[in-house]
């Protein structure tokens, strides 16, 4: 009966991640261009997108701390209902042309983000130790789902009412109501009095372990790196003369490469183990940099934000899974808070970095940037691989 349950929580969830990414891929899409054309300073064009990120990152620890008493179902369905509100206030922000209310819309949506970026959590949480990165990998997927349907959205709704990008976001309503819909099925037990009660181990002691900082500097650096160049993607190929549909076939690709390799990323992880996958998705990242400041072709926006996803799915998944080893369900709450926390508070201080390097300088500086974190990380990532190697041999002597 447990493995079953933890399947129908993995597909709920699934379907949940689905609607969510959805959400996120068309703010990521049009976003950036409604601010341009909302706002009178230009270089303020991304602040919608970034805006998000930050709700994101602000929510995450008392997000994290209000379904530790109430569980993740009604936490889940609470970030949802907060959704709908920021993207009802958005569609009246764009249809009197006011970008303060605007951005202040896609803060509101960004409170939903604090509570759904824990659908992975949610899913490992309640899981079989065999399953959990399996579990984690399958619930990311969701987003192949979101790769297919938002571009399909942007298409169909962009110009479907005389006031450009209404309509997508009108779509984005009913899309919002599914996430609701698929939440409602969800069965996780709400925490035990004995989980509510205890803390466990002080949270800087366990911040202090290496797992833990391998797993909360790769989960952190590659996400923000796959912000920062994602964010300035469409309007850079604005900048170079592309159009919506291209930078929405761009976005799609991208899309599907950072969430059609979780059908395989957990079993990958289990095969090979955790590090070699973080290892592997931090290479593709630094081959996302290479690929995009060789050229300005639709080729080089397209295989470079295809790297991007690649490494993106690889380096999260795995810093996902390496979380979970880090803590004991009495502790689960504060790590994946402090977790997420530092992950999505990076997020969107790329995110609003990534505006500021492409209007000031230019789209390579914007990939240049993030060539010292990634460094930085992949030799912290080697480091911890050593130590596990060492440590593993002297067991064995012992």
């Amino acid at each position: 009966m447990a493995i079953k349950n933890e399947y129908k929580n993995v597909g709920v969830l699934f379907g949940s991640q689905a609607m969510f990414m959805t959400n996120q891929v068309v703010l990521i899409s049009l976003s950036g261009l409604v601010g341009q054309m909302l706002a009178s300073d230009k270089s303020l064009a991304t602040l919608p997108v970034s805006t998000v990120v930050v709700a994101t990152a602000l929510t995450t620890i008392p997000a994290s701390m209000l379904m530790k008493r109430v569980g993740r179902r009604a936490g889940f369905m609470l970030g949802s209902m907060i959704g709908l509100l920021g993207v009802a206030l958005s569609i009246y922000a764009i249809w009197i042309e006011a970008f303060w209310l605007f951005v202040s819309a896609t803060f509101i949506m960004g409170i939903n983000g604090g509570f759904s970026q824990y659908y992975r959590f949610a899913a490992a949480d309640v899981a079989s130790p065999e399953f959990r990165s399996r579990a984690i990998s399958l619930v990311i997927s969701g987003g192949i789902a979101a790769a297919v349907i938002a571009p399909l959205l942007v298409r169909e709704t962009n110009d479907i009412l005389p006031i450009p990008f209404i309509g997508s976001y009108i779509a984005l309503f009913g899309v919002g109501l599914m996430a609701l819909f698929f939440l409602s099925f969800l069965s996780i037990p709400k925490p035990t009095s004995n989980e509510m009660l205890s803390s466990g181990r002080p949270l800087p002691h366990i911040a202090r372990t290496p797992a833990f900082i391998v797993a909360a500097m790769t989960g952190t650096i590659g996400y923000a790196v796959m912000s920062l160049i994602m964010t300035a993607t469409p309007l850079a190929m604005q900048g170079c003369g592309f159009g919506v549909p291209d930078s929405s076939f761009v976005i799609q690709w991208h899309v599907m490469a950072m969430f059609v390799p979780s059908l395989f990323t957990g079993n990958l992880i289990h095969r090979f183990g955790v590090l070699k996958i973080i290892f592997s998705g931090l290479v593709l990242l630094f081959g996302c940099v290479a690929l995009a400041v060789s050229g300005i072709d639709i080729f080089n926006f397209t295989t470079a934000l295809i790297a991007l996803g690649l490494g993106w799915n690889f380096t999260f998944v795995g810093a996902s899974t390496l979380l979970t080893e880090t803590y004991e369900p009495s502790e689960r709450a504060k790590v994946q808070a402090a977790n997420d926390f530092l992950v999505f508070g990076t997020v969107a201080i790329a995110s609003l970095s990534s505006g500021v390097l492409l209007f000031n300088y230019n789209w390579n500086m914007v990939n240049y940037f993030a060539l010292p974190f990634l460094s930085v990380t992949l030799v912290t990532v080697i480091w911890y691989g050593l130590l596990r190697r060492r440590q593993t041999a002297l067991n064995e002597q012992t």
